[in-house]
C-alpha cells in the first residue's frame, strides 16, 4: 500500500541520525488506524515515539496523504508481538524464545546466537528415563513461521 510506504520513508527520515533505532513495521488497519512499530537496540523512549509521531503526522497532513480521518499510534512492538527483524533477534540474545516452524514443529529454548541466516537455540531435551540435557540447535530463518519471546516471572 502506498500509505504504508510513504509512512515508512517518513519514519526512516526521522530516525536517520539515530542508528540505534529501527523501523519494525507500518500497518494501516481497515478501521483507519495507522500503527508504526519502532524499536531500538537498547529500547526506545516515549520521547522518541512522540517525535516520530509528530514528524509523520505533520507530513501526512501537509501532503494530504490520507484523505479520511485516521488514528496514528507509534510504539515499540508489544511483548506479545512476534519478532520480525534480525535486529530484534540480536536484541533478545539470552532470552527464552518460542518458535513455530513451517513444518509444524515447535521449539523452545534460550537464544544463544544470531547470524544473518540462522539462530542458535539452546533447548532442554529430556529422553525417557534420563536427565534433561541442553542441546544447541541451529535453525535457519527460512524455516521459521513465527517467533515469540517468552516472558518469565521468576
Amino acid at each position: 500500500m502506498q500509505v504504508e510506504k510513504k509512512v515508512a520513508s517518513l519514519v526512516e527520515e526521522k530516525i536517520a541520525d539515530r542508528p540505534e533505532l529501527f523501523l519494525v513495521e507500518v500497518k494501516m488497519l481497515p478501521n483507519n488506524k495507522l500503527i508504526i512499530h519502532v524499536d531500538g537496540d537498547e529500547g526506545i523512549s516515549i520521547q522518541d515515539c512522540v517525535a516520530i509521531s509528530r514528524h509523520v503526522g505533520f507530513h501526512l497532513e501537509e501532503e494530504n496523504v490520507i484523505e479520511q480521518a485516521y488514528n496514528l499510534e507509534v510504539s515499540s512492538p508489544g511483548v506479545g508481538e512476534p519478532l520480525r527483524l534480525n535486529r530484534q533477534y540480536v536484541k533478545n540474545i539470552g532470552r527464552t524464545l518460542s518458535i513455530k516452524l513451517k513444518d509444524g514443529l515447535k521449539k523452545e529454548g534460550k537464544l544463544l546466537e544470531v547470524t544473518e541466516d540462522n539462530l542458535i537455540l539452546e533447548e532442554s531435551v529430556k529422553e525417557k528415563g534420563k536427565k534433561a540435557v541442553n542441546v544447541e540447535t541451529t535453525i535457519p530463518f527460512n524455516d521459521i513461521l513465527e517467533t515469540s519471546v517468552l516472558i518469565s516471572f521468576k
